[in-house]
């Protein structure tokens, strides 16, 4: 009894130690950060675009200084007075998928990217990184933000874009944060847009882990009009006028369906209660697309819609690699660097992924992954994040869903 007692006064002593950290750094709301990164694939650059200020912060309030998977980016926020760092977050963008295309060899391009971080009380140094696919840094840039600078713009606090709160968490102030946005359904379109949010949320909520932790989920529908409804199709010369401009055919890859436009994404959202992002677009053809904390894009009325969503968000929100080969072109994955996501290995540090479960004869290593077919090894032979016709991530998949869950939200 003393024993569970001095437990339970420990817990309450790090969680109020938790919450006086943010508030001694932080204010309540949300300071978004748009980047510039350009370049080709021998030399990349990372430049501030713009800063914004949000009423609200909607991601979490502890292990501020942590990060639960390394992504190919990071952010650092360091307080300027001391050095301390205050806040880190981690990310993959198209930006750095690109650099791996032959297009990148003799091309220069530049690409939007956006981040949320919480809003500083003081000044703060941030860094932002970004790693090749050898986890080496290729490029790098620190900039200083002061709270109080007249040119961080407002926005979120008027015209904000109709939205309904699909399921409430069980506790608001301590959950995960996901709005669904619409792209190319007409202003009259949004009852068949709230329809097929509710058919996606479902569908996500069928897979454990998300079945079982489904209460730490937030999740609202942001109701973004296009003037044009479906999505373009490049490769069919179909360029439409709709909410976030995406488009299939990106990188010239047939089904990859994305936006560009980042900054015009987290517009249609400033003001509404969200962190990551799922959007769905009105149209009928298979893809979708998915980058690690920057968002899900899938068409929501194709073929194997259901299971395409809730794949996409494996790599959005878990940050799960795909377990397909594919070609075996523009490798990203390399034997002398371990792949940061948590379902792929290539035996080169595989400490910390599933032993555990191999040694529970639950998992094992299955040759082919990460759209190679040799050199990188999955846990079991069919997943979510394989096939549309497996009914659920694995066990690998679940247990690493499971403990970001679990970190974002314990």
């Amino acid at each position: 009894m003393k024993h569970n007692f001095l437990v339970f006064i420990a817990l309450c002593f790090a969680a109020s130690l938790s919450a006086q950290t943010f508030e001694a750094h932080f204010d309540n709301r949300t300071l978004r950060l748009d980047y510039i990164f350009a370049g080709n694939a021998e030399r990349q650059e990372i430049f501030v675009d713009e800063l914004h200020v949000l009423p609200q912060w909607y991601g979490r309030r502890h292990r501020l200084n942590e990060v639960p998977l390394r992504g190919n980016g990071s952010i650092t926020v360091r307080e300027q007075a001391t050095g301390a760092v205050i806040y880190r977050h981690s990310f993959s963008s198209l930006f750095q998928e690109w650099l791996a295309t032959a297009e990148a060899k003799r091309t220069r391009k530049s690409f939007e990217n956006v981040f949320l971080v919480p809003y500083p009380k003081h000044p703060v140094e941030i860094t932002v990184e970004l790693r090749d696919y050898h986890d080496s840094i290729c490029a790098a840039m620190t900039h200083t933000v002061n709270p109080n600078d007249i040119l961080i713009s407002r926005q979120g606090e008027r015209n904000i874009t109709p939205y309904t709160t699909l399921q409430q968490a069980d506790d608001t102030t301590h959950c995960i944060h996901i709005a669904f946005l619409a792209e190319g359904y007409k202003a009259e379109q949004m009852d068949t847009f709230i329809t097929d949010c509710r058919a996606a949320m479902a569908s996500l909520f069928n897979h454990e882990p998300f079945k079982a932790m489904r209460g730490r989920f937030n999740i609202v529908a942001v109701m973004a009009p296009s003037m044009e409804a479906g999505v373009s199709e490049p490769n069919k010369g179909i360029w439409l006028n709709t909410a976030l401009g995406a488009h299939f055919d990106t990188f010239y890859s047939e089904r990859y369906l994305t936006t560009l436009h980042l900054k015009q994404m987290h517009d249609w959202l400033a003001g509404t209660p969200y962190e990551h992002i799922i959007v769905l677009a009105n149209g009928t053809r298979y893809g979708g697309g998915g980058i690690y904390n920057s968002y899900t894009l899938s068409n929501a009325h194709a073929r194997y819609f259901l299971p395409v969503v809730v794949h996409e968000f494996g790599h959005s929100f878990g940050g799960l690699g795909d377990e397909y080969p594919y070609g075996d072109d523009d490798p990203m994955y390399f034997a002398d660097t371990e792949p940061w996501e948590p379902n792929l290995t290539t035996r080169h540090r595989f400490e910390g992924k599933w032993e555990n479960l191999i040694a529970e004869g639950k998992a094992g290593m299955v040759e082919g992954g990460g759209y190679l077919s040799h050199g990188v090894w999955r846990g079991v032979a069919d997943c979510r994040m394989r096939t549309n016709e497996t009914t659920e991530f694995c066990v690998v998949c679940q247990q690493a869903l499971r403990r970001l869950i679990d970190f974002y939200t314990r």
